[in-house]
Formats: C-alpha cells, sequence, structure tokens
C-alpha cells in the first residue's frame, strides 16, 4: 500500500498567514502512503495561494460563510475519496498516520470514525504526557477493546465525561456519515458535539491508541482564545447535559474547567 489517494484525502483547512501551515504540509507529502492533498480557505491571500503553489496543492476558496466550523464542512464536501482527514494548519501528522487510519478503516464492517492517539507541542517540543492527556486516554480507554467500539452504549459513556477524541486526529469515512458531519453553533465543542451525534449511529469508532500526530498549543490558537475568554465551560455545561441532568452537569463543569489550565500556553 503505497499509494492510497483513490481512498483518502487530507483536507487543509488555512487561515489567514499561520507560521505553522508549511509545516503541516510537509508532514503530509512525508507520508509513508501518498493521499490526496487539497486545501481550503476562507481567507484567501498571497501567503496561502504561496505555499499551495509552492507545494503543487489545489485551493479551493470557501466565497460562502466563512468560520472554523463552516470550513471543515466546506474542506468535507470537497474530498471524492471515501475517507477524508480535515488538516489543521497548525499541527502535524506523523509518517504513518495514513497508512494506518485506512488500515483500520477498513478493518471495521461499518466504519464512521478513525482517530489516533496524539501529543501536544509546545514551543516546538512534543509533549505526550500531561493532566489533560492522561484524562483523555482514561475516558477513551474502553474503546481500546475492538468489541466496544461497535457499541453506542460504551461510546456514549467515553464522551458522557469529556472530550477525549482529538478533532484533528479524526478520519471520516465518509460513505457511512451525513453530508455534513459538523453543525454550526458553538465555537469550541463543535467537536465533541459531532461526535456525540455520530455515538449514536450504527457502526465502528475505530480507535488507534498509538500516538500518530501532534496538536499543537499555542497563544493564537481559537482553543486558547476561548478558554481565555470563558466561552468553553457554557459550552461544555450544554453538552454535558445530553448525558447527564443538570445538576450533575454543573458539578462536571466545575471539575472539567480545572483541566482547561493545561491548555494554556502560560
Amino acid at each position: 500500500m503505497n499509494d492510497i489517494r483513490e481512498k483518502h484525502t487530507f483536507v487543509i483547512c488555512a487561515y489567514k498567514e499561520s507560521r505553522y501551515l508549511e509545516e503541516c504540509i510537509i508532514s503530509l507529502k512525508k507520508q509513508t502512503v501518498k493521499s490526496e492533498i487539497l486545501m481550503v480557505t476562507s481567507t484567501p491571500n498571497a501567503f496561502i495561494s504561496g505555499m499551495a503553489e509552492k507545494y503543487n496543492i489545489p485551493l479551493i476558496v470557501n466565497e460562502g460563510e466563512g468560520g472554523i466550523v463552516q470550513d471543515w464542512n466546506f474542506g468535507y464536501r470537497q474530498c471524492k475519496t471515501h475517507y477524508v482527514t480535515i488538516a489543521h494548519q497548525d499541527d502535524v501528522y506523523f509518517k504513518d498516520y495514513a497508512r494506518r487510519a485506512v488500515t483500520f478503516l477498513e478493518k471495521a464492517k461499518k466504519p464512521l470514525i478513525y482517530f489516533s492517539d496524539y501529543c501536544e507541542i509546545r514551543d516546538g517540543k512534543k509533549v505526550a504526557d500531561n493532566q489533560l492527556l492522561k484524562m483523555k486516554r482514561l475516558l477513551l480507554s474502553p474503546l481500546k477493546i475492538k468489541a466496544f467500539q461497535n457499541s453506542r452504549f460504551v461510546r456514549r459513556r467515553s464522551l458522557a465525561l469529556g472530550d477525549g477524541i482529538c478533532c484533528p486526529a479524526v478520519t471520516f469515512a465518509t460513505q457511512n456519515l451525513p453530508k455534513q458531519v459538523f453543525t454550526v453553533h458553538f465555537r469550541s465543542d463543535e467537536d465533541w458535539e459531532a461526535w456525540e451525534r455520530l455515538s449514536k449511529m450504527k457502526g465502528t469508532f475505530a480507535y488507534d491508541s498509538t500516538i500518530q500526530m501532534g496538536h499543537r498549543i499555542h497563544e493564537e490558537s481559537e482553543t486558547s482564545i476561548i478558554i481565555g475568554d470563558n466561552a468553553r465551560s457554557h459550552e461544555d455545561y450544554e453538552m454535558y447535559c445530553k448525558f447527564w441532568p443538570k445538576w450533575i452537569a454543573k458539578l462536571l463543569v466545575n471539575v472539567y474547567s480545572k483541566s482547561q489550565d493545561s491548555n494554556k500556553t502560560r
């Protein structure tokens, strides 16, 4: 399996002028198997066009409504392959990510999503172990058992205490999913809300417990901005209410909000 371009696409969502975009592109170009690579943007500029031209990547401009979720949905719709990874411009993918994603998905009877474990990238260094990562791995630990990956009950229990799935680490099996995976509602928990909806569907959440990508934590990231203005706690409460009575949801928000300090750059 040296070429999977007919099966798998990385679609990069580029925004403004990220200094990390080129590093993301290089990580996709260095995969051990070749995937299709596209780039989309709702903020076209010379920098993004230059990166696309330099690495011979088709660039598609979203001329409709912009925004994180809108760009994800737009990028998702541009892909023609069965398997799609929405690559976040600040993050990097380790060389075996695409190969493992396709292998896991093709082994599943009815795959919905593949997702791997991940490390954080802080100040250019990989951080594979901290309080937040330990918590997320604990939440996902039941899904290490393949039989549980098909269980709607177990999947929902794994999501009920928090979002352990890292959004950029996910590959979608588009043939088994809705045409629009994400809904425009949240600023931070848009991915958790998507997993909650997908967890109700019949099929497989293919969990790869090995670290296959790096998620960058920096002060310019949307997650850090949202935590800074306290918007995330309100969204977390709404998500917990999908799984628990309101009084339990309030308690969980208080506990989980403390873990957000791990996502701060200072």
